[in-house]
């Protein structure tokens, strides 16, 4: 559904990550974490393909939520000099999001600019008495976002590839020394980072991919991937999270 919200606040929060808060009625039909919304950067036909950004945050009380997003291309850098009152152009919500299952205890994996939706996630599973583990992934410590808010809501590790913070290295660095338990997990980051965390995790979980766009709702089909069935999923519609197993990494 297109519509059109108003900004309430933005910032940076790292090296060019960005969180904005946004209101709108809309905001009422966001129910399912892991969900994105897709967004018109300006009117500019140089950026004329809108951007899909995931949801991190529903606050339905108050008709906003927000979207967090790395400024890393001409489009999201448009993105990023919205200021308080500006109005913003999006299609919304989008996707197939995660399930929020009765479960003990969960594990919830993130690898940069992947983590924020992850966020929205732990949220609901806590709201309904699922304990979770956070393992997020970085680059460097220059790079970490949400840190605090995670370990909110349960036990939080941070791995970071140059060993600035936490563990050096990769997020199944640290999953390989977890020794509790755990239902299931959810993850969403690189393909490579998924692969590994399917590969390595023997429990069942969910996988969120990140992709590039066209129309984000089914049509132009630049976002299929391949299913372990040999046939095609399309990203925007049947993803961006899929069930352990369903797709090739």
């Amino acid at each position: 559904m297109k519509s059109i919200m108003t900004v309430i606040s933005q910032e940076q929060i790292a090296d060019k990550i960005y969180e904005m808060v946004l209101e709108g009625e809309i905001t009422q039909n966001m129910k399912t974490p892991g969900q994105f919304v897709h967004v018109r950067v300006s009117d500019s036909t140089s950026n004329v393909l809108r951007r899909p950004i995931s949801i991190s945050d529903i606050d339905a009380e108050n008709s906003q939520f927000t979207i967090t997003y790395r400024a890393d291309g001409e489009g999201t850098r448009q993105l990023s000099r919205f200021k308080r009152g500006d109005d913003v152009d999006l299609l919304s919500p989008l996707g197939t999001g995660y399930p929020v299952e009765a479960a003990e205890h969960v594990l919830i994996i993130g690898g940069g600019i992947g983590v924020p939706p992850l966020y929205e996630l732990s949220k609901q599973l806590n709201a309904i008495g699922v304990k979770t583990t956070h393992v997020l992934g970085f680059n460097s410590s220059k790079d970490i976002f949400y840190e605090e808010k995670f370990r909110a809501l349960g036990e939080t590790f941070i791995a970071t590839v140059d060993g600035s913070r936490g563990t050096e290295g990769f997020v199944t660095d640290v999953t390989r020394n977890l020794k509790d338990s755990y239902d299931r997990f959810y993850a969403c980051g690189p393909k490579v980072m998924l692969k590994a965390v399917s590969d390595e995790l023997a429990i069942d979980g969910y996988v969120s991919l990140e992709e590039r766009m066209g129309c984000g709702f089914g049509v132009c089909y630049a976002c299929v991937c391949e299913r372990a069935d040999g046939t095609q999923a399309k990203v925007c519609t049947d993803g961006p999270v899929f069930r352990k197993g369903e797709i090739v990494l």
